[in-house]
């Protein structure tokens, strides 16, 4: 297929490779424009301009946030007023609830269709083609874009036609990896100090109790004390406890423990946690306990 991407950070460059390397046509946008160069050795196109990657039959964005998604989509020579009828806009960023029903009715409402598609797995599981893609959108179009999602992840789940139920699922997806964040940092934090070996005591548990990779990936991370470069930057993990939040308020869920991390986050970023992986939430307990 002929398509475009638009946003090409830690996951979107692994995401644009895989297209590539699956023998699509991609055409790569990206405000930085050495991160575009860089997959030209692997045959992509570069657009000088968001308009130029949207001249195909579908178009990726992977963005930070919600003002990031909105500026490509409704500025000037945005997606809205450059895609053809019949295009498909597949959205991978973590968005709020309320932005993708939004783009998905105004991208009817121009004839163009959207799918919203974010995925689950860091950067290290873009480059190898190991993520989880939640799909959610209109029959047609879902089905139209699968063999795109297929190039990107190692298994795509379809959920819904209506687009936003793709997104609160990641929303609540990363509301749970930060709580376990929060937790093994406790854990840790408590055992550590009793002189327990961190790495020990990851292998134990995960040897038993919690075998999942998300407590062997971030678990790691803690007993390493490994925060930089950031797979995931500290600032996102804040976001999208916000998004969570918000989508919990217009539900009317409480979400008492999301909002305990939100402030977990907003700690470590007033003390200079910035740069840092989204992970470093945890080590704030062993700070707390006097540890570090």
């Amino acid at each position: 297929m002929k398509i475009g991407f638009i946003g090409l950070g830690h996951m979107g460059s692994g995401l644009a490779a895989n297209l590539l390397k699956a023998g699509h046509d991609v055409t790569v946008y990206n405000r930085t424009r050495a991160k575009a160069e860089a997959l030209a050795s692997e045959g992509a196109k570069i657009a000088v301009t968001p308009s130029d990657a949207c001249r195909g039959e579908a178009v990726f964005t992977m963005l930070a946030d919600d003002k990031a998604l909105e500026a490509v989509v409704y500025g000037d020579g945005g997606l809205l007023a450059t895609l053809d009828k019949g295009a498909i806009h597949i959205s991978s960023s973590t968005i709020s609830v309320a932005l993708s029903k939004r783009l998905a009715e105004d991208h009817g409402k121009k004839g163009q269709l959207y799918v919203a598609a974010p995925v689950f797995g860091r950067p290290e599981a873009a480059a190898a083609k190991k993520l989880f893609v939640v799909a959610a959108g209109k029959s047609d179009a879902v089905k139209a874009v699968l063999p795109l999602l297929d190039a990107i992840g190692q298994k795509t789940f379809t959920i819904s036609e209506q687009a936003e139920a793709a997104n609160i699922v990641k929303l609540s997806g990363n509301f749970l990896i930060a709580a376990v964040i929060e937790s093994l940092g406790e854990a840790m934090a408590l055992v550590g100090k009793a002189g327990v070996d961190k790495h020990q005591y990851l292998e134990i548990l995960t040897s038993t109790l919690f075998g999942a990779p998300v407590y062997k990936t971030y678990g790691t991370l803690l007993a390493d004390g490994k925060f930089e470069p950031a797979g995931f930057a500290a600032p996102l993990g804040l976001k999208d406890i916000g998004l969570a939040l918000a989508a919990g308020q217009d539900l009317r869920v409480p979400l008492p423990l999301a909002s305990l991390l939100r402030d977990r986050f907003l700690t470590l970023l007033a003390n200079g946690g910035d740069n840092l992986d989204w992970s470093a939430v945890g080590s704030l307990a062993a700070k707390d306990a006097g540890e570090a």
